[in-house]
Order: structure tokens, then C-alpha cells, then sequence
């Protein structure tokens, strides 16, 4: 692989981007970046918050903004969840970087994601998590160059061994 080109990882909230993107970078001597950081600095606010003061379709603009804009070399990306909604951003972070989807059942995110009215997930009111996983699943699937199973007692480091085998490191 371009030793220059990044590594987005994309997928449902608490999938283990972020955790697993850290030390993804660091096993593979990257930078690493979780745009959901990135997006609280642009707002200056958290995710939850942008949400409840300001909505949905705000927080989306931002979201979409932010990747959009994203230019870095060598860096391990952490996308928010709903990455996957923006066509024009996900290409541009395709443009100079291997889309890793990491993947796990509607159970493992039910069972990891006991915050979700607090987190910052993107969702619209009336949804819940089943609908956000039958919507956003096809598009981790669309975007998506590798796919990574981190389901079945998968730890965050055979996650990220996995992903380091299918890059062909």
C-alpha cells in the first residue's frame, strides 16, 4: 500500500473506530485523526449538543463540511457513524485513502451502545438503532474497499491485526 495514503474506518457507533483507529496508527507508525473531534472544534460544542440546541440537519451540514475538508496523508481516519451519508465527502476521503469497514451485528451494537441518547449519534426522531442499521449498513457496504468482521468476542487487537492483514503489512 502508498505508504502515503490513509485509512478511513467506517461504521455503525461503537463498531470500535476510534479505539481501534489509535492504536491502528500506532502499530503503523500514522497520525491519526476521529472527525467526530474534529466536528466538536468546527462547533465548538459536542456532538449531543450540536444535536439537541441546534438539530439533526445542522449537525449533518457540519459533518459533511468537516470530512469534506479533510486533508492529510499517512493518518488513520475515524469517521462519526454517519459518515456514509455524504457522497461527495466519502469520495473526496477516497480520493487518497483505503475505506475499512468495520463491521459488526445490530446485537453487538445494542450490547456496546448504552449511551446513545448522549453520544452524539446521528439519528432522526422516531428512529431507532434498527432502523439506523438497515439504512447505514449498505452504505458501509457501497463505500467500502476492505471489510473487517469485529464481531463473536473479537478484541480491539485482532480487529485491528485483521485490518493490518488485509492492507498487506
Amino acid at each position: 500500500m502508498d505508504v502515503r495514503k490513509n485509512i478511513v474506518l467506517i461504521g455503525m457507533p461503537s463498531c470500535g473506530k476510534s479505539v481501534t483507529g489509535v492504536v491502528l496508527a500506532k502499530a503503523l507508525k500514522m497520525k491519526f485523526v476521529d472527525t467526530d473531534l474534529l466536528i466538536q472544534e468546527e462547533a465548538g460544542k459536542g456532538l449531543q449538543e450540536i444535536i439537541n440546541e441546534d438539530g439533526i440537519e445542522a449537525f449533518k451540514k457540519i459533518e459533511e463540511k468537516v470530512l469534506g475538508s479533510v486533508e492529510l496523508d499517512n493518518a488513520v481516519i475515524a469517521t462519526g457513524g454517519s459518515a456514509v451519508y455524504y457522497d461527495a465527502a466519502m469520495k473526496h476521503l477516497k480520493e487518497n485513502g483505503v475505506t475499512v469497514y468495520i463491521q459488526v451485528s445490530l446485537k453487538t451494537v445494542k450490547a456496546r451502545l448504552s449511551n446513545i441518547r448522549t453520544r452524539g449519534v446521528a439519528m432522526g426522531k422516531g428512529q431507532t438503532l434498527d432502523d439506523l442499521y438497515d439504512i447505514r449498513v449498505p452504505l458501509y457496504e457501497k463505500y467500502a474497499d476492505i471489510t473487517v468482521e469485529s464481531d463473536n468476542r473479537c478484541t480491539m487487537e485482532d480487529t485491528v491485526e485483521k485490518i493490518i492483514k488485509e492492507l498487506g503489512y
